[in-house]
Formats: C-alpha cells, structure tokens, sequence
C-alpha cells in the first residue's frame, strides 16, 4: 500500500480562510491573491511588512527566509515562524498552514 501525502496550502486572511493547491515558485502572498484571500499587502518587496504571516505548518516546504525576510523581520520573530508572505516561496509540495498576522 502505497500512502500519498496531502498537498495543501491553508490560507488565513482577515476574514477568508481557503485550502488551495500549492503552486511551486509561487509566494504565499501570490497564492492569496489569485485566490481572493483578503491577505494585507502593499508593496510585494519585503519592505513595508503587511503580508506577514505566521507559518503555523509546514516550513520545510518553503525556501528559507529571504535578506529582505531578514531585514525585516526580528530574528525572534523568525524563530517563531514568522515570514513576509511576498517573500515565502513554495518549494515542494506538502501542507502549508499560514495566518496573515500584519503588524497592525
């Protein structure tokens, strides 16, 4: 018996939450867009921070944090699983669970 292991991205935004397919060299902040997910943004740089997001599940499907992840970002901040979701590349597939959690 062969087990295939599920691939999902569970996006929470201020008031929509949407399980979509993961798209490979996509963001987080790109999956949310295309899939009307209210996820703050403005920029889509790394600069101004509204796309933060907490990883809750599934990091190691994600490239590692960016020089603008680590610009911006507290290194604490970063332990705890925080990331800039314009800058939070999907590598492979497997669930991935992330909540916009904007400074303000």
């Amino acid at each position: 018996m062969k087990f295939v292991m599920a691939s999902s991205v569970q996006l929470m935004g201020r008031t929509v939450t949407k399980s979509v397919e993961p798209k490979l060299g996509s963001t987080i902040l790109q999956h949310a867009i295309e899939h009307a997910v209210d996820w703050q943004h403005m920029c889509t740089r790394g600069t101004c921070a509204r796309c933060r997001c907490i990883i809750e599940e599934g990091a190691e499907h994600l490239e590692a944090p960016t020089k603008a992840e680590h610009a911006r970002l507290d290194p604490e901040e970063m332990e705890e699983g925080y990331r800039l979701g314009c800058q939070a590349l999907v590598k492979t597939s497997g669930q991935i669970t992330a909540r916009n959690k904007t400074y303000f």
